[in-house]
């Protein structure tokens, strides 16, 4: 094993996305399901994500899932990546993870994105605009200040008042930015442009100012990781994701994961297929030994400490496969 990656934490996040012939329910339960194998293979985390009317995603609610996946697991860090914070009141934000750190103490993570909703009729469902984002920093402050027993209006956030749910922030745009003048740790994606991710870390740790909840910086870098027996093989399981994602592009609606083999035989138009074989591009996605080496070139660039692995595909019995050798890959 390589010497940083035996020294980084890997966790990994569940989107529950949505597959072709399979229910939402499926999805979530599925969810569920693979955060057990997560714990039995020794990951450190494992995170749920927020999406609204995304008819490929079934987890909307991510903090009613994270107390689903903590109560079918024992020892595994259970957290959101994330919940959208310019989607709620940072009162009722608090008040959620409250209850999760109360009913399992010492497990609960508060991953926290600044997205709003994904199409112009979401927004307004959710009654929210593109502008709520740019709230996002007081947002988080304020939402710090009802675990702190800072808030100003006299009320107290019960029972978070007092407990010390560590708070991640994602590093959508100006995120690195918020996430260092706040002092809390940062997640950073995506594994595919490594220059970019590269300036955001550096950016974060440059301007980095230590705080009540993190003493110094703390990155986790995200991305896709794909792991089989054969390179052809680990690119398969990336070909159901990059589809989905070409034909959001193309036709506005994110749809349900199709099989491989659907995608690998349909005639696609020379946009669509441009998008596509991009979707495919630049993923860790190998044989144990190639994302081995992969991984060690990265974290050298990065010096991240931790790994949230986000791969998606239609088929879950390869998905948990590629989890289980990439452990055996970082924790052997």
């Amino acid at each position: 094993m390589n010497a940083l990656t035996a020294r980084t934490r890997f966790s990994v996040l569940d989107r529950s996305r949505t597959r072709e012939g399979h229910s939402p329910g499926a999805a979530l339960r599925d969810t569920v399901a693979l955060a057990r194998e997560v714990e039995a293979l020794g990951y450190h985390r494992f995170w749920v994500s927020e999406h609204h009317g995304v008819p490929g995603v079934a987890g909307s609610a991510p903090t009613v899932l994270a107390a689903a996946v903590a109560a079918a697991t024992r020892t595994l860090r259970v957290g959101t990546g994330g919940v959208m914070l310019p989607n709620h009141r940072p009162l009722v934000v608090a008040e959620q993870f409250g209850v999760l750190e109360s009913l399992f103490p010492g497990r609960i993570d508060m991953g926290l994105g600044r997205s709003v909703g994904f199409t112009d009729g979401v927004r307004r469902a959710l009654g929210r605009g593109k502008d709520d984002a740019d709230d996002f920093a007081a947002q988080l402050a304020e939402l710090l200040g009802w675990f702190e027993g800072t808030s100003p209006t006299g009320v107290r956030a019960r029972p978070a008042e007092g407990l010390r749910v560590p708070p991640f922030v994602l590093a959508m745009g100006e995120g690195a930015e918020i996430a260092a003048r706040a002092g809390l740790p940062m997640v950073i994606g995506d594994l595919r442009d490594r220059d970019r991710m590269r300036r955001g870390v550096d950016r974060y740790r440059d301007r980095f100012r230590p705080s009540a909840w993190a003493a110094e910086p703390y990155v986790v870098i995200s991305g896709t990781v794909a792991v089989a027996a054969t390179p052809e093989a680990a690119r398969r399981l990336l070909v159901p994701e990059a589809w989905s994602m070409a034909y959001s592009r193309t036709h506005g609606s994110f749809p349900p994961l199709p099989p491989a083999e659907a995608v690998e035989g349909r005639t696609m138009t020379a946009k669509e297929r441009g998008l596509y074989e991009s979707g495919l591009a630049g993923h860790l996605a190998g044989t144990a030994e190639q994302v081995a080496d992969e991984l060690e070139s990265v974290l050298k660039e990065t010096a991240a400490d931790e790994v949230l692995v986000t791969t998606s595909t239609y088929d879950r019995t390869a998905l948990l496969d590629s989890h289980r050798r990439l452990a055996a890959v970082v924790n052997p």
